[in-house]
């Protein structure tokens, strides 16, 4: 081997809010001498760590995600070489020591054919620093670098050495390590701590803000006031009240009682909270998940929520949990034995029995060696923020954002950390935002009146998960405007796709729906003896936040009754059924199946655009494509009536199109059960 000594410089690396310069970090294994392994399951500190971008920054420290050989202030050789998925030539070779930096003796560039090259001999003089980006010159600036060995002397350094990434850079200029943060994301944050009627000199975490932006949860701990004593950890909450809080209550029982209690999730009508750990019959706890309904006079008892093959390795058994604002997602933080490090992010899916699927892992984009904790899914069902060890940070654990990719939930775009103005040196999580978007809550220990306190912040665009509208209100006999007790299903009115089903109960208050904008939906609410009129909400061409109130009304089903239907659609000019029709169609004929003896008289309308005649005749023609359909159904046609009035009863103005569209309409009058 010839003796090749390269020119190397050691670079105090800087941390900047961009995105680092290009540099291709390994991402194959090709050898090793040894690993550390910490235990059976997980893979910190192995090999593999050493791929990847770096995961560690100043200041440096050990490191779950770093390589470290086995051996320890030990004279045997310990080696790594990594491979490079896009063979390059390079002008530097750059080595991330995150801990006890300074026993690297060799480093050799190889090319595809194995051809080795000496970049670097007899090491470097060791600097006082925990750890370093080593930077070597590559001698030989045409040769296209395939893999890259690292060769180490434990002894050299005291305790175990640390290697957290390995890259090869194209530029000659001076590599800057940079946490990866939004472009734009603001340099100074207003973050305001809740003040003292939600926080104490005591522990708040956790905070749940309920979608409405109306109410927040969240967990209490060493307060002797709770039920279990400053041992124990109870949920509170407290109600907005103009721009400050309520002074915050304790829920009481049954949600908490003498054991640790905590809340990990709310439904979008706030009628269903989740909680964490399961609630025995005698008052004792166990691992896993539960979920509180509300009724008139308060909360109904926890019960759980079973998960399949659901277990935790983490010997302190923490975990947290996050509810889709769907209710059918599942996502959790535990140790497990796929689990790549200490805890990760896992998903779980509704099953048809209430129950859960099997947790599966979220992938290695969100998981790291290190904790993955404190998920929390949007009110736009895409957007997931949660606190990473791992990721490269500003503290003990940073909050991080990344958006789903698809319908498996386990493809993520790559987190982003939400910036020092968010993060600070010590540990932040829990954030939690309604749907609004507006504010994020957040748990942080900087500048608390204790111990971990609850804070907001204004939510910067780059974070914020995409608009979404809240749609409430009551469901109402058309005859008697009582309310009715209910289902709620919303379709997408394209597609007639299922969105969301929901349960309306007049006791427990209004229902509330959460709609991504950008899309138009049918309202329905479903009852027995009772005829659905539909509301259409369009969203398409809102970009912003809602917060729409709708009533539902339903049509008593009875002889005399008449039911207008906006949804029978047609093209301008034309009387063939368009596909958006069906829905209230198919209503039509199941009401008829199920009331055999039923007759029912069909009108047709237009609005007074155009030839009356042409216009009468349109009518007529529509309503026969109406029975054509309905008889096609199953109904017999003696049981049928129709007739055509053109434009000459209006039921509103015709001077605009947004009332004459009223016109236009196909009407259904029972005149026999």
């Amino acid at each position: 081997m010839t003796k090749r000594t390269g020119w190397f410089w050691y670079i105090l690396v800087s941390v900047c809010a961009s995105h680092a310069q290009e540099v291709q970090w390994a991402s194959k294994l090709v050898g090793f001498s040894s690993e550390f392994r910490k235990e059976e399951y997980g893979k910190e500190f192995r090999a593999i760590q050493a791929l990847g971008h770096p995961n560690t920054i100043p200041p440096f420290g050990v490191s779950s995600c770093a390589w470290s050989p086995y051996n320890a202030d030990s004279n045997v050789e310990e080696w790594i070489r990594v491979g490079f998925e896009n063979p390059q030539k390079a002008r530097q070779i750059l080595i991330v020591e995150n801990f006890n930096q300074g026993c690297i003796t060799h480093v050799f560039a190889y090319d595809a054919a194995g051809k080795e090259v000496p970049v670097l001999e007899n090491g470097i003089p060791v600097v006082s620093d925990v750890g370093r980006v080593l930077s070597l010159n590559v001698p030989d600036s045409t040769m296209v670098i395939s893999s890259v060995k690292v060769v180490l002397n434990p002894a050299r350094v005291q305790g175990y050495n640390q290697i957290d990434a390995i890259g090869l850079n194209s530029s000659t200029k001076p590599f800057e390590l940079k946490i990866r943060v939004y472009k734009d994301a603001p340099k100074e944050v207003l973050k305001e701590n809740l003040g003292a009627n939600v926080n104490t000199k005591a522990q708040e975490v956790a905070p749940v803000i309920s979608p409405d932006g109306k109410t927040i949860y969240f967990t209490r701990g060493k307060y002797e006031q709770n039920i279990g004593g400053a041992e124990n950890q109870d949920v509170w909450y407290a109600t907005r009240q103009g721009e400050g809080w309520s002074g915050a209550q304790n829920m009481g029982t049954p949600i908490n009682n003498a054991d640790n209690n905590a809340i990990v999730s709310i439904s979008p009508d706030g009628k269903t909270l989740y909680l964490m750990n399961v609630y025995r019959p005698d008052g004792t706890m166990t691992f896993g998940l539960s979920k509180a309904t509300r009724n008139k006079t308060g909360w109904n008892n926890p019960v759980e929520c079973k998960i399949e093959d659901i277990y935790n390795l983490d010997k302190r058994n923490n975990t947290e949990f996050a509810i889709s604002p769907k209710g059918n997602v599942l996502v959790m933080s535990v140790k497990r034995q796929d689990t790549n490090g200490d805890r990760d992010l896992y998903v779980s899916f509704l099953k048809n029995d209430g129950s859960w699927s099997k947790p599966q892992n979220m992938g290695a984009i969100l998981n790291t060696a290190d904790v993955e904790s404190a998920p929390f899914i949007a009110t736009d069902n895409k957007t997931l923020y949660f606190t990473s060890y791992g990721h490269a940070g500003y503290g003990g654990g940073d909050i991080f954002v990344t958006r789903r990719l698809d319908e498996s939930w386990t493809k993520w775009s790559q987190p982003e950390n939400l910036g020092s103005a968010v993060n600070t040196p010590q540990w932040d999580g829990f954030l939690s935002i309604p749907a609004s978007g507006e504010y994020a809550y957040m748990s942080s220990m900087q500048n608390s009146l204790g111990g971990e306190d609850i804070f907001r912040f204004k939510v910067y665009s780059a974070i914020k998960p995409e608009p979404v509208a809240i749609i409430s209100g009551s469901v109402l006999d058309a005859d008697t405007k009582k309310p009715v007790t209910t289902e709620i299903v919303t379709n997408l009115l394209k597609d007639n796709s299922n969105v969301s089903k929901v349960e309306y109960d007049p006791e427990t208050g209004e229902y509330k729906i959460i709609l991504p904008v950008q899309e138009s939906y049918r309202l329905s609410a479903i009852k027995d003896g009772f005829f659905p009129l539909d509301e259409i909400v369009d969203l398409s061409k809102d970009k912003r936040f809602r917060d729409i109130k709708r009533n539902i009304l339903l049509v008593p089903i009875k002889e005399g009754k008449k039911i207008t239907s906006n949804n029978v659609m047609f093209d301008q000019s034309k009387f063939e059924l368009l596909s958006q029709s069906l829905p209230d169609m198919d209503r039509i004929a199941d009401m008829m199946l199920k009331y055999a003896t039923m007759e029912v008289l069909i009108e047709g309308h237009t609005d007074n655009q155009g030839d009356f005649n042409l216009n009468m005749e349109l009518s007529e023609n529509r309503v026969k494509e109406v029975k054509k359909y309905l008889v096609s159904r199953g109904i017999s046609e003696n049981r049928l009536q129709i007739k055509g009035w053109g434009s000459t009863k209006p039921i509103a103005s015709n001077e605009i199109e947004e009332t004459r569209k009223k016109n236009r309409r196909v009407e259904f009058t029972i005149l026999k059960m």
